[in-house]
């Protein structure tokens, strides 16, 4: 399949936050399902304040969107994850498979001791040991077992976390292939915590299911590092995502890359925070990422 057959989504968070309420007025989840399938986009994370199970089928369905992830934040701290991540992470494959839905995105939870080393993790911030990869390794072999045929299960790399810096993209891969599960590679989250994303989707081929496609301010970024911003969350406030073809993100080279391995996977666009209003944000994420999909043959 050519990258530019496969589906587009979009992640919600843009109009309701999850992380950060105030960001945004509550929108209905009817309001920005409508929006979504209005400007094209072929399915959906699941946002704050949609339904669950067969009436989030039904919904979906009346417009016409697929169930493409779920975004499951497990709480962790310096030792590995908590005690009751394997809990969160298991109702969270449930709720999943109750709608139809075909992504469990599994990441750490942001905050606590690395939410002020956010974009500058090699400076000396704490970092998990081997006992800590090991054991989230072993929790998502668990879920890949038990998840039904249909599902995937990826894990998200995310700033402001404990798996944010290409080495410990690294350290958590060497342990992917005997789980079964893949990555979800947030190009942004990549940029920002010092990486290369078209260069970890070269290193990476094989264990890449799920793209998060997304951009970064470069000034605010700039700013975080130079610890002129206190932390993640006021880097969101301060919008360090921006709109996709306005940051620093090589979309071309991305696009190019995915190509090159045969991706088959969804494609979300994604911004945590816009200044724009965020049917428009969402707008100019899908036109820019159709016109760069058509250019890949040029």
């Amino acid at each position: 399949m050519s990258l530019r057959e496969a589906p587009v989504g979009y992640v919600p968070i843009v109009w309701n936050n999850a992380d950060i309420l105030d960001l945004a007025p509550e929108t209905a989840a009817n309001l920005v399902l409508d929006e979504m399938a209005r400007l094209g986009y072929d399915g959906t994370q699941f946002g704050r304040g949609f339904p669950e199970g067969d009436e989030l089928r039904r919904t979906l369905a009346d417009h016409e969107l697929r169930y493409a992830e779920l975004y499951s934040a497990l709480a962790a701290g310096p030792d590995g994850l908590a005690p009751d991540a394997g809990d969160v992470a298991h109702r969270d494959l449930d709720r999943l498979v109750a709608a139809g839905g075909e992504v469990l995105v599994v990441a750490i939870d942001g905050g606590g001791e690395r939410d002020p080393w956010s974009g500058r993790v090699t400076e000396g911030a704490p970092r998990w040991g081997t006992q800590a990869f090991d054991g989230l390794a072993a929790l998502l072999a668990g879920l890949v077992e038990r998840a039904p045929d249909g599902v995937t299960m990826a894990f998200h790399p995310h700033t402001a976390t404990w798996i944010e810096a290409p080495d410990e993209v690294d350290e958590l891969a060497r342990r992917l292939p005997d789980t079964g599960a893949g990555l979800c590679l947030d190009v942004g989250h990549y940029l920002v915590g010092g990486g290369d994303p078209v260069d970890a989707i070269g290193r990476h081929a094989a264990l890449i299911r799920h793209v998060h496609v997304k951009d970064v301010d470069p000034n605010v970024l700039a700013r975080l590092r130079a610890r002129e911003i206190d932390g993640f969350g006021n880097a969101v406030r301060e919008r360090i995502f921006t709109e996709l073809g306005n940051g620093a993100l090589d979309l071309r080279g991305v696009l190019a890359e995915l190509e090159r391995i045969g991706f088959d996977g969804w494609l979300m666009v994604e911004q945590d925070s816009s200044w724009l209003h965020p049917a428009e944000a969402a707008a100019v994420g899908r036109r820019v990422l159709a016109f760069a999909l058509r250019e890949l043959d040029r």
